[in-house]
């Protein structure tokens, strides 16, 4: 089933999605312009084809739905979402992931700051974002679980990552691809080398990742990368009483 979005104000466009779930197991949205929340609160195995740029709270609250997006996307995506996966063929913008509990994030360029905002992993719960591109500052600020993949395929000369990168962070763990300038990282985050848990553990999650993008696994695979991991479980424990 198709919609085209063109001058649709988002509460229409999101009340059409709502109709079709139970009737079809794809969605085609055409002419996407901004429009917010899209997939917001879905709970079922539906595919969404996104063709154009969605708003803000791209997949909100979502379990369980894949959606894709043909070019870019707005702040927000995945936020609270604790299930599915979105796919991005662009960049993405602000706090992708924002307090994420599971499902998958991949986007195939760049990300903005705040990246991986507060994401936590719970019981069986498990989130992952894999940026292809740079990721700006504050990535990973207060993460307490997931993992984070940077993977900065396409400009080598610029930073993979800016400034402030997992500042608060007291679970999870973060992947660079290449190398970081310590001035980069937060205290509240320790650089470590890769086991080999660690490499199958890439390998796993970039396998999906590079198949969704047709890239070459073993080239992406070839670089060395650093593991971020949190200094303690507590970085402000001096903060409060107990």
């Amino acid at each position: 089933m198709r919609i085209d979005a063109q001058n649709l104000h988002y509460r229409q466009l999101n009340e059409k999605i709502h109709r079709l779930l139970n009737k079809d197991k794809q969605i085609i949205l055409d002419n996407i312009n901004g429009q917010r929340y899209i997939g917001a609160g879905i709970r079922k195995n539906i595919n969404i084809i996104i063709n154009g740029i969605p708003g803000n709270d791209l997949g909100v609250f979502m379990d369980g739905p894949t959606i894709m997006v043909s070019s870019d996307a707005q702040d927000g995506i995945g936020n609270t979402m604790s299930g599915g996966k979105i796919i991005v063929y662009g960049n993405a913008g602000d706090i992708v992931g924002h307090s994420m509990r599971g499902g998958k994030i991949y986007i195939r360029g760049d990300v903005g700051y705040r990246v991986g905002i507060h994401m936590k992993s719970y019981e069986d719960l498990y989130p992952i974002i894999i940026i292809g591109g740079k990721a700006g500052d504050f990535l990973g600020e207060y993460m307490a679980g997931g993992i984070i993949i940077v993977l900065g395929l396409e400009d080598e000369s610029k930073p993979i990552v800016g400034n402030f990168c997992g500042t608060g962070m007291h679970g999870g763990t973060i992947y660079i691809r290449g190398n970081v300038e310590k001035y980069k990282l937060s205290k509240e985050g320790e650089m470590h080398e890769l086991d080999k848990k660690d490499r199958d553990t890439l390998r796993e999650h970039l396998k999906e990742y590079c198949a969704d993008f047709s890239l070459d696994l073993d080239k992406v695979l070839k670089y060395k990368f650093i593991k971020l991991l949190p200094h303690t479980h507590r970085p402000y424990g001096k903060l409060y009483a107990y």
